[in-house]
């Protein structure tokens, strides 16, 4: 809150300085991206030699996150030209004239980088983008007119380079990426003030300037009207709306239930009109959501890759078999919703950028990237944007020798379609976290119970189940919430928390509803697999979770699951293997120490007790791992020669647990005769017979 707080004093400390025109403090620099390129020291304009590439350098540097080689910005700037150092070199000398100080180096080159230092120097562009990265859901009113004042105009208004195809398209990139930024500053400002108020009306209006096809915006205007009793001109706006529409082929018909819904609630309680403001939030676009907020979900548009840079260019290649593939990988999820392939490929024809299309979807997240062939690799770059905070999420890049298309696809697929769903919910799940419990929709209270859950105590599953079974009363259909639900039973069994045949029964029970709602669900089929395993039927639990991981190989859980069932009395080259990938397709999961147990425990039914100790410290470093981990590493360190790491260990269970013996162990697993004879003789090593 404190770093959020900074930000907007910063920012409003810019937004002061620039509109007096002066600084307090001699050498202090203003630098303006956000509209025509401007430089101002102590109130007076920087003279910058007429050359765009200067600029566009400029403007490049500012806004890098590290120091960029010259290679690269003679790449960026120059089309082959005689001699692109000698050109930097010059553009360089300029900008060290405009930006440095007697004593303060601003300009800066390391070897073969070159870096801007922003000591004494605001650039309002940086700014702006530091203000939306922290979260523009806490600031207040007043912060964010001051950063709603920053977007003067277009970022580097009226510049254009000839010739320089990546930066054009690097400069597009920009110009939309602040686009998306101004409106959803606009879009929050809106939802702070009364929705009658006149000076909505403003922020509206360039809302709609921006986001021309934004059904946010035309129903706060149409919501602003009708406050304000201009019920007429509420209806001339939709006569307009309704052509502009049309002539897109979007559906119109939500925005005009919406006029529906507004005009009758105006004109028939006039009293309406002297209500209080929209709470933050819940901005005034509650009446163009396409399912009731008691049940909605989180939704999801992965816009088509762009392949090598080349936007607006023929459709096809790899580019558009990777788009393909992540949206059918993330559908067979079931976690969220996805917006189906032709809907996004239709609007990424008329060339239309994707946090707009995102608006026009009314979705929470688009996921956009490219595709580049390189000599000997490919590299794709991926970036996951919250659409109402134009906050970029989650962002990374990766690189594949360039082998058998099919194969990139696979490799780079899974680990895109992981990492979205896991950052997706580690977004909702922290959110939720932040509501008050009782106005949490069977989403939210969803994801509470997730949050609880994880932190593998008996209070916190509890807690878990309490919210689980919130979200099912709110929404019976919800498929996870009962796998979830089965899942703290499991817990429970598995923990010895509460009766262990009771428990394992309400698993059962818990996973066969979610069964029941939505058998093409892999968290069905996967508390279904956890449950029968409880109940003593191996070869059912195996069926269940292959079932989970053939409808969604992206499905790390499910890929968990069978590793565990393998490590104890099944196939342990397979739990090795199984192991391996569920880590793979989710490298930070709050299992992530389950996933080592099991193979350190298929490693010990091997006679690989080496391995078997170095996994098992590894699950047991991890912050949430609970002491049947620590029991896991006492054994197999006990296998393995290492007495005094196992005793330490011991001690450990032996704190929370006094009369923890090697009983204990083994009924909580289901180990095999071999099995079972192996890890009785590490608890005899170590005296926990």
């Amino acid at each position: 809150m404190d770093q959020l707080a900074s930000v907007g004093e910063s920012v409003e400390t810019y937004v002061e300085s620039t509109r007096s025109c002066r600084n307090d403090t001699a050498g202090v620099l203003s630098v303006r991206l956000l509209g025509k390129l401007t430089i101002v020291r102590d109130g007076t304009s920087v003279k910058l030699p007429s050359s765009r590439k200067l600029r566009a350098l400029l403007a490049y540097l500012a806004l890098a996150p590290h120091p960029v080689g010259r290679s690269r910005l003679c790449e960026l700037l120059w089309d082959v030209p005689n001699d692109p150092r000698g050109e930097l070199r010059w553009c360089l000398s300029k900008l060290r004239s405009a930006l440095d100080g007697p004593d303060l180096r601003r300009v800066v080159t390391d070897s073969d980088t070159v870096a801007l230092r922003f000591a004494d120097m605001s650039v309002d562009a940086v700014e702006a983008a530091a203000a939306v990265a922290e979260g523009i859901d806490s600031l207040g009113i007043e912060q964010l007119r001051a950063l709603s004042e920053l977007f003067a105009g277009d970022f580097l208004d009226g510049l254009e380079l000839d010739r320089s195809p990546v930066f054009s398209n690097w400069l597009t990139a920009q110009r939309r990426r602040f686009s998306s930024c101004h409106v959803a500053v606009l879009e929050h400002i809106i939802g702070l003030l009364p929705p009658e108020a006149e000076e909505a009306a403003a922020y509206i209006d360039k809302w709609l300037e921006l986001a021309p096809f934004d059904g946010r915006a035309h129903v706060a205007l149409l919501e602003n009207l009708a406050r304000r009793g201009q019920i007429g001109a509420g209806e001339e706006h939709l006569a307009a709306a309704a052509e502009l529409f049309h002539a897109e082929e979007l559906d119109f018909a939500p925005l005009r239930e919406a006029w529906h819904e507004i005009r009758a609630r105006n004109t028939a309680t006039p009293c309406a009109r002297s209500g209080s403001a929209f709470p933050a939030a819940q901005p005034p676009i509650a009446a163009i959501e396409s399912e009731p907020a008691a049940t909605r979900r989180a939704s999801l548009a992965v816009m088509p890759f762009v392949e090598n840079a080349s936007a607006g260019g023929p459709r096809g290649g790899l580019a558009d078999g990777l788009t393909h593939d992540i949206i059918t990988r993330l559908a067979k999820l079931r976690d969220f919703f996805v917006i189906a392939r032709g809907s996004v490929f239709a609007l990424a024809e008329k060339n239309i950028a994707p946090e707009d299309a995102g608006r026009r979807l009314n979705v929470d997240y688009v996921a956009t990237g490219s595709v580049r062939s390189l000599l000997g690799r490919v590299v794709v770059s991926v970036e996951l944007i919250e659409v109402r905070t134009a906050r970029i999420v989650w962002t990374e890049t990766f690189e594949h020798k360039p082998d058998e298309i099919f194969v990139v696809i696979e490799d780079i697929g899974n680990n895109i379609v992981s990492s979205i769903a896991a950052e997706i919910t580690t977004v909702e799940r922290n959110r939720a976290m932040l509501k008050a419990p009782n106005s949490l929709s069977a989403w939210e209270a969803y994801h509470r119970g997730l949050w609880h859950m994880y932190r593998f105590t008996r209070q916190e599953n509890e807690l878990a189940q309490h919210f689980f079974n919130e979200a099912l009363k709110l929404d019976p259909t919800f498929a996870r919430a009962y796998a979830g639900l089965s899942f703290t039973h499991w817990q429970s069994a598995f923990q010895r928390w509460g009766d262990r045949d009771r428990e394992t029964a309400l698993a059962f029970e818990s996973a066969g509803q979610s069964l029941l709602v939505d058998d093409r669900n892999p968290a069905a089929h996967w508390a279904m697999g956890r449950a029968l395993w409880l109940r003593g039927e191996q070869d059912g639990s195996l069926l269940e979770l292959t079932s989970a991981v053939d409808l969604s190989p992206n499905f790390a859980l499910g890929h968990y699951a069978l590793s565990f069932v393998h490590s104890q009395s099944g196939d342990p080259q397979s739990a090795i293997g199984s192991s391996d990938h569920s880590r793979h397709l989710s490298p930070f999961d709050p299992l992530l120490f389950g996933m080592m147990g099991a193979r350190a425990m298929a490693h010990a039914r091997l006679g690989e007790f080496e391995a078997a100790a170095e996994w098992a410290l590894k699950a047991a470093a991890r912050p949430n791992a609970h002491v049947i981990i620590l029991a896991i590493a006492a054994h197999c360190l006990a296998l393995a020669g290492r007495p005094d790491e196992a005793r330490s260990f011991a001690a450990a269970i032996r704190n929370t647990l006094p009369n923890y013996r090697a009983d204990d162990f083994i009924a909580t697993f289901r180990f095999d005769r071999d099995g079972e004879a192996l890890f009785r003789n590490g608890a005899k090593l170590i005296g926990l017979n």
